[in-house]
C-alpha cells in the first residue's frame, strides 16, 4: 500500500519551488516597453517567511529570469534563488550537496513539464491544482490552491502544523516566533 503525501510531511526539512506556474499563476503582462510584470500571492510569502524564521531550508530554482522575482524573494529572506536554470536535477543537486541535504528530506513544488525529472527525485513532489497532467500524475500530493493563488502557503502550512512549527492561535497577535 502506497503511503499517504502526510507521512512524509513530518521528515521535510527543505521546501524547493518553482516560480513560473507556483508562485505566480503563470501569467505575465508586458509593457509596451517589453517588461514583464508577475503577480505572486501574499500569503505565499509569509508562509515562506515563516519558514525561514522556523528553521527550514528555502530554495527557488526557474527557468524564467526576470530580477523583479529575485528581489522580491530576497526580501523574504530567501537567498538560495537560482534563475535562468534549465538543468534543474543539477542545480537541486548541488544545491542538496552544499547543505549536506538528503533528497527524502526535500519538498519539491513543479507545475510544469521543466519539472518533472527533478520531482522524480525528491521525497515528497507537490503540485498546484493547475498543473499540467503529466506533473499531477508524478505528485504525491496536489494542492486545492491553483499556482499563485496560495499553493505554496498550503504545502508550507501542512509541514509546519504536522511539525509543531505553525503559528498557534494563543500566540496569534503576537509576533511569532
Amino acid at each position: 500500500m502506497e503511503k499517504s503525501y502526510k507521512e512524509y510531511l513530518q521528515h521535510i526539512t527543505t521546501f524547493i519551488f518553482d516560480v513560473d506556474g507556483v508562485l505566480t499563476d503563470g501569467s505575465i503582462s508586458i509593457t509596451t516597453e517589453g517588461e514583464m510584470y508577475r503577480t505572486m500571492h501574499t500569503k505565499d510569502g509569509f508562509a515562506l517567511k515563516t519558514a525561514l524564521d522556523k528553521g527550514f531550508n528555502v530554495c527557488i530554482i526557474s527557468g524564467g529570469t526576470n530580477e523583479g522575482v529575485r528581489a522580491r524573494l530576497r526580501g523574504l529572506g530567501i537567498t538560495d534563488i537560482y534563475l535562468g536554470a534549465h538543468h534543474k536535477t543539477d542545480t537541486m543537486d548541488e544545491y542538496l550537496d552544499v547543505y549536506d541535504i538528503k533528497h527524502e528530506n526535500v519538498l519539491y513544488m513543479g507545475d510544469d513539464i521543466p519539472d518533472l525529472y527533478v520531482m522524480q527525485q525528491v521525497g515528497l513532489p507537490c503540485c498546484p491544482q493547475d498543473a499540467v497532467p503529466e506533473i499531477k500524475a508524478i505528485s504525491k500530493y496536489i494542492s486545492h490552491r491553483k499556482g499563485g493563488k496560495g499553493c505554496v502557503r498550503d504545502v508550507i502550512e501542512q509541514v509546519l502544523k504536522v511539525q509543531g512549527k505553525w503559528i498557534k492561535k494563543e500566540n496569534a497577535s503576537a509576533k511569532y516566533d
